[in-house]
């Protein structure tokens, strides 16, 4: 598989360090999408604040990256889903943190969530 990634020079705005425009994705033999994921423990309950939501999440992603046999370097596409725009930095950083110098195409989406008590949730698209 080989990634390309694809930011164009001129004609659009620049793509900002954290993220790139879009990712081609040459000559992968499997894709696995992944649902909406949220800060929520083993036993089904939400962290207790916003960082703690976080790293359920990064975790929780790497444990379903695992059952595929890939890890976040396979992540090619990104979506969180933010309870409040405030949150906007902190999911950032988490995903800075989980992804090292990886830059890959995110949307972040200020939405009203099933339940008050889930600040965040985040799907990906990993390719291998």
């Amino acid at each position: 598989m080989y990634l390309i990634v694809r930011n164009p020079a001129d004609d659009i705005y620049a793509a900002t360090p954290d993220y790139v425009h879009a990712m081609e994705v040459r000559h992968p033999q499997r894709f696995l999408f992944v649902s909406g994921t949220m800060g929520l423990d083993k036993t089904g309950v939400p962290g207790t604040d916003l960082d703690a939501q976080l790293a359920l999440i990064w975790s929780n992603l790497e444990r379903i990256l695992a059952e595929a046999e890939m890890t976040t370097s396979n992540i090619v596409r990104l979506t969180s889903y933010l309870r409040d725009a405030s949150y906007v930095e902190a999911n950032q950083n988490a995903r800075l943190a989980a992804l090292g110098s990886r830059r890959i195409p995110t949307t972040a989406i200020v939405v009203a969530t099933l339940s008050d008590d889930w600040l965040v949730e985040i799907e990906i698209i990993a390719a291998a």
